[in-house]
């Protein structure tokens, strides 16, 4: 349901502004890979200060879901929303007045910490209660689908400022472009209605009690751990890649863009896939087929056509775990602190992000290949794929004698 102080509002509205926030923020959350070359080069240091500053952004963002998806669950996300841009434009502000590698840390400090308070982790609470039980994982797709249609807007519109501007000029319209966005929060603000499950009063600590005690939400954190090693170590890496392999930049950049419009298809999909089979199997597929398109980075010979080609392959699987995951978290234990409990999984993603991100800065500056990193992320997707499968697809028993 949605927030009594917009309840006459319908759900498509809550979904056009979560959507819209999150298509920009989580954009420009990824187009950062392409600040890897200029950034490294005309501050002279290697790859792996902007990988560290880049990794601990990840790691803040999945650190800081939990204690916003709390907060908005509890209060209303119209504020958490509205402090979490303020703070991504710090962040990039940051990036902007760098002269070191270290001062770099404090650009991935304040993004991550951004990216926390109006990205996936919250909007998925507020999606969640917007819509009914039998909407509800094809309206958390659009989140997904959001995040891809950024994607593709932001990897463009992003490289077209650096080469008209420079990379600081650029910023400088990339923090504008945020700023466009806090109105949006408005739409999403006042205290969160969770309808019947309002009356249960269950507090944090016991909803916290209930979600570690059982497997199968503890196997789709460590599941979720792969999703971010595997998006996060491509995204920013990508341009790198594609630059050793003697390729301009623009293969990248397309790359990337393909994701995009790939992960709206892929994410839509996966979200009308929950009528015909368990979230759970979806899951185990999507890693699966990740897996023989790593192995194909690693063996087919590297061309604008297999680098692009593969992108849109991967793209089909790319945010497609999102509504699966989202789903299953509140078909485990509803909606009230769904933001919550969704946001230890995405700090389970974002340890893996910045497990990707970082690894593979280390392994590229002592071997001068990413070889090795596509290795470990076919390994990876093979321990999730069988995570997944003894899944679980139920409520735990409070729902149950919530609802008999």
């Amino acid at each position: 349901m949605s927030s009594p102080g917009s309840r006459a509002l319908p759900p498509w509205i809550f979904i056009f502004a979560a959507g819209l926030i999150v298509a920009v923020t989580i954009g420009l959350r990824q187009v950062v890979g392409l600040y890897l070359p200029p950034v490294t080069q005309s501050l002279d240091i290697g790859v792996e200060p902007f990988a560290r500053a880049m990794a601990i952004a990840n790691l803040l963002w999945g650190a800081g879901a939990i204690i916003a998806g709390g907060l908005a669950d509890r209060f209303g996300a119209g504020r958490i929303i509205a402090l979490g841009i303020a703070l991504m434009m710090a962040g990039y502000y940051a990036m902007y007045l760098a002269q070191t590698g270290n001062d770099l840390v404090w650009s991935g400090v304040l993004i991550g910490m951004g990216v926390a308070g109006c990205g996936l982790g919250v909007m998925v609470g507020v999606i969640g209660r917007a819509v009914s039980e039998d909407q509800r994982t094809a309206a958390l797709a659009s989140l997904g689908m959001a995040a891809g249609l950024g994607n593709f807007i932001a990897f463009p519109y992003t490289h077209l400022l650096i080469e008209q501007f420079g990379w600081q000029g650029s910023i400088l319209v990339v923090i504008a472009t945020l700023g466009a966005l806090l109105p949006c929060a408005v739409l999403l603000s006042g205290k969160p209605d969770t309808g019947p499950q309002a009356a249960i009063g269950q507090s944090v600590r016991e909803a916290l009690d209930e979600a570690f005690r059982l497997p199968s939400y503890l196997l789709l954190n460590i599941g979720f751990f792969v999703c971010g090693f595997h998006v996060a170590f491509y995204s920013v890496h990508l341009p790198a890649f594609v630059a050793k392999q003697g390729l301009q930049a623009w293969v990248a950049v397309a790359a990337l863009t393909a994701v995009g419009v790939a992960n709206i298809i892929g994410t839509y999909v996966a979200g009308q896939s929950a009528k015909y089979i368990e979230k759970r199997r979806g899951l185990s597929i999507i890693y699966l087929a990740r897996c023989g398109i790593f192995l194909a980075l690693l063996f087919v010979p590297v061309t604008i056509a297999s680098i692009i080609g593969l992108s849109i392959l991967l793209g089909l699987f790319w945010l497609a775990t999102v509504p699966l995951t989202s789903g299953l978290v509140a078909t485990f234990f509803g909606t009230k602190w769904l933001s919550l409990l969704f946001g230890f999984v995405l700090f389970s993603h974002q340890l893996g992000s910045f497990a990707g991100i970082w690894l593979a800065g280390i392994i590229f500056d002592r071997t001068q290949s990413y070889d090795l990193m596509w290795i470990i992320c076919i390994a990876l997707g093979l321990l999730a794929a069988l995570l997944h499968w003894p899944i679980r697809e139920q409520g735990v028993p409070r729902l149950k004698a919530e609802q008999g």
